[in-house]
């Protein structure tokens, strides 16, 4: 009989994670990549607790998870978008439930962070002016990063506010040193959303940052567009049938009114036309306008004193003579 090789508990710990991992992704509808970096493990700790019970976190070596999503890519074609995504230090946040809720409780978790050499800045870094609390001895100090610098009360105070780093550019040993030196912790790290798979449909997770009113307006900002390039070329579909019929009326409502022939639809039109001050206050401001415009003649016409003659007498007095 054969012996039965044991597998090495490293197998086993892959084997598991394959199984887990394949689990998930045939059990879960949405994914949401997430980057990792510099986050420590009681920071991804807390937000496992967060989410617990609607969304599960996974991470795992990134050649394993390829594997994987290929082998499911038999039944689920789309998955193989997700392939390119998987690189550096990341994961998966799977859920069946709002996705934009579990990205804005998930990335709210920041911690901040001292400036480490060699690393991309993500923001820019600026040392204010101000006192430093260092004594006088550390001059040189500022003297080789070329800081003006100048002695107030004992401790170093820096003159001018110093732009340390640029967001984009790394961390130079120097800068590592002057952060140190005065304690400030200038990053913040969490975990980054970047993409997401949602029902077969992979975006940047930057999309859920729109509401449904900005949806709805782009959406209508799209329609104007394309109803008003199909009217340039003479295209009737279905978004320039509404303008069709709008423009139809408007023009059976000009023949209308014009000839006295008022039907069922265009009597509002004909009755706001005859009595605009039921409708709004702006009709009544209209009719009031002639009224004031004619007081002033009244008043010019009552105010004009009687000629007179050339020889001083009133004019209808002669006239009566």
């Amino acid at each position: 009989m054969a012996e039965i090789k044991e597998l090495s508990a490293k197998k086993v710990r892959k084997n598991a994670y394959w199984k887990k991992l394949d689990t998930a992704i045939n059990k879960y509808k949405n994914i949401l990549v997430i980057g990792v970096d510099f986050v420590g493990s009681r920071q991804m700790q807390e937000v496992r607790q967060s989410i617990r019970g609607q969304g599960e976190i996974m991470m795992g070596k990134n050649t394993i998870i390829r594997k994987v999503l290929r082998e499911n890519s038999e039944k689920n074609p789309k998955l193989l978008d997700l392939v390119p995504l998987i690189r550096g230090n990341m994961g998966f946040i799977f859920c069946n439930g709002d996705i934009a809720a579990i990205r804005k409780k998930v990335v709210s978790f920041t911690l901040p962070a001292s400036a480490k050499a060699g690393v991309v800045a993500p923001v820019d870094v600026t040392v204010p002016s101000g006192p430093t609390g260092l004594d006088p001895g550390q001059t040189s100090f500022f003297q080789t990063l070329n800081i003006s610098t100048k002695i107030v009360k004992g401790t170093i105070e820096i003159t001018t506010n110093v732009h340390l780093c640029h967001k984009g550019d790394k961390v130079s040993t120097s800068a590592v040193a002057l952060l140190s030196k005065l304690n400030i912790k200038p990053f913040e790290y969490g975990i980054i959303a970047t993409h997401v798979y949602e029902d077969g449909a992979v975006y940047d997770a930057s999309v859920l940052d729109l509401s449904l009113s900005d949806l709805v307006g782009k959406f209508c900002d799209a329609c104007s567009s394309l109803a008003a390039l199909s009217f340039a070329i003479g295209s009737v579909n279905k978004v320039t049938v509404s303008h069709s019929f709008g423009r139809a009326f408007n023009l059976l409502a000009a023949v209308g009114l014009e000839s006295g022939y008022i039907f069922e639809e265009l009597k509002i039109v004909d009755e706001m036309i005859k009595n605009p001050g039921a409708f709004g206050g702006g009709g009544g401001g209209g009719a009031a306008a002639p009224a004031a415009a004619a007081e002033p003649e009244e008043e010019e016409e009552e105010a004009a004193p009687p000629a007179m003659d050339m020889f001083g007498g009133d004019a209808e007095a002669e006239a009566d003579y």
